[in-house]
Order: structure tokens, then sequence, then C-alpha cells
């Protein structure tokens, strides 16, 4: 009895292409925000390759404002000359390095104008014995020019607290209130040189330009969202063998197959005894 393609027609059926359906759904939106990641990866790229290493012009010409930045400036090379607040310097609390726990340590430095800009001066591992760092070293006295490259300001940790001298994020307007002071609220700088130096902690080396693996990511989900469907179909193909297995058409399909599977395990074993033969006359 030849009962044909009918079973897709029946409801579980269809709910076999609904899974597959959102399963394919499921996987291009993984390759789409993988796409996105790569998209990032590579914009990151650019300004890293457009900003890292250019000569560093006066933070004045290059941020508009205390408040201002674009995502286009950072690691944007400046120049600031006045001198480090370092009685109002800051710890900032969990930021692990090479899977050490440790702070960053930002001063405020007073420009020639009066406005303040932070300079994170470094990362500085966990104390053996405490939890601060066992040294934090002091910042050049007097007129000092630092070279520092842009970053954005942190989001607010809602929640978080810190002991005194401590913050949990580089959240520029709670530092700016806490400085009551005139200051830069919309990029900090993580400290490149300055002169005259001093001791400081282990400075941020320059990002790798790497776009990550996410093109590759991208595809492999493409790929299982049209294997979802290649399945479907199998399964389909198997269920209808399975069905009309009396029809006299199918029933031939069948022995033409078998006929064939035989051949396939006939010559793979012609090839292993051929390959063994040789072995033998070689090893004579």
């Amino acid at each position: 009895m030849n009962t044909g393609w009918r079973f897709l027609l029946t409801s579980r059926w269809g709910g076999y292409l609904a899974l597959t359906v959102v399963f394919a759904l499921v996987c291009v939106l993984l390759g789409c925000w993988q796409l996105a990641r790569r998209a990032d990866a590579l914009a990151e790229n650019n300004r890293v390759a457009a900003n890292y290493d250019a000569a560093p012009r006066p933070v004045t010409d290059v941020l508009d404002g205390l408040g201002s930045f674009d995502e286009s400036q950072k690691w944007a090379t400046v120049s600031l000359t006045g001198s480090y607040l370092e009685s109002e310097q800051l710890l900032v609390r969990n930021r692990p390095s090479g899977g050490q726990p440790g702070f960053e340590l930002l001063v405020p430095f007073r420009l020639d104008d009066g406005s303040v800009f932070i300079v994170d001066r470094g990362w500085l591992p966990t104390g053996q014995e405490q939890d601060k760092p066992d040294v934090v070293p002091s910042a050049p006295q007097g007129e000092v020019t630092v070279v520092a490259r842009l970053k954005a300001s942190e989001p607010k940790l809602e929640g978080r607290s810190a002991a005194a001298g401590e913050i949990p994020s580089i959240d520029l307007p709670t530092i700016a209130e806490q400085l009551d002071q005139p200051t830069y609220t919309g990029a900090y700088g993580d400290l490149a040189t300055e002169s005259p130096s001093s001791d400081t902690g282990q400075l941020e080396t320059r990002p790798p330009e790497d776009e990550g693996p996410h093109l590759s990511y991208a595809f492999q989900w493409f790929v299982f969202a049209l294997l979802g469907f290649l399945g479907l179909g199998y399964a389909a193909r198997q269920e209808y063998r399975s069905l009309n297995a009396g029809d006299p058409d199918e029933m031939e399909r069948a022995a033409e197959r078998e006929r064939r599977r035989k051949a396939k395990a006939k010559s793979d074993n012609d090839i292993e005894d051929e390959l063994i033969d040789r072995s033998t006359y070689i090893s004579k």
C-alpha cells in the first residue's frame, strides 16, 4: 500500500517543522550576534590603529568640553601639563590582571587652566596580608607633563560600596562630585609617559588587534540552521520508506539500495585485501 507523503500533513510533522524553524531562527540570531561582535572587534582594531601611536595633542584640542567624548576618540593620545593632586588619589577595587586581584591607581591631575583630568597611573596587586596594595607609588611633585590615552567613563555600580579612598568603578561624574572641582567627566586617561617620571603601577600595554573567532562561529551557527532542515528531510524520507515498504515501486528502490550497499561493502573488502597483500609482499 502506497500512502505517499500524506503523513507530512499530520499535526505531528507540523510540530516537527515548527521546532525546526524555531531552531533555525535561534541559530541565525546567534550567527548574526557573532557577526555583530566581529564588527565591534574590527571597529576597536581600527581605533587602536588610528589613535594608539598618534602624536599626542593637547587634551583641550581633542575634547571639546569637560563632558565631551566620542567612542572614536578611544585610545587617542593627549598631552597634559599641570600637577598631580596626590592627596585626592583613589584606588579602583576588583581589577584583576593575569588572574591576580588588584586595583587601578587614579590620580587627579590639575591642568594649567584649573580643570582636573583623571589619570590612571597603572595597576597594583592586592597585598599579601591586606585587602589593598602593599605599596602605592607616589606621583611626581610640581609641574609635570603627562601623555595619556583616552578611555570613556565607566557606568556607576549601584549598591556597591568601597572603603575610604577607594571606588568600585571609574565613574567620572561621581569622582567629580567628590573633588568638587571642574573635572573632565567624559573621559579619563591611561598613563603612557610623564616627565619628570616616577614609579607607577603596571601600565596597560597596546591592545592586540585581533578580530577573534567570531566569523567562524557565525558560519557554524548558519550551518547548524541548514543542518536542522536537512535532518528534518532525512527523517521524513526514512518515515516515507517505512510507511511505503509494501509498495512495489518502493520495494524495487529498496532492493536497488541493498544491491549498491553490498557492492560497496565488497569493493571496500577488495581494497583492504589488496592493501594487506601489498604489505605482505613488501615485508618479504
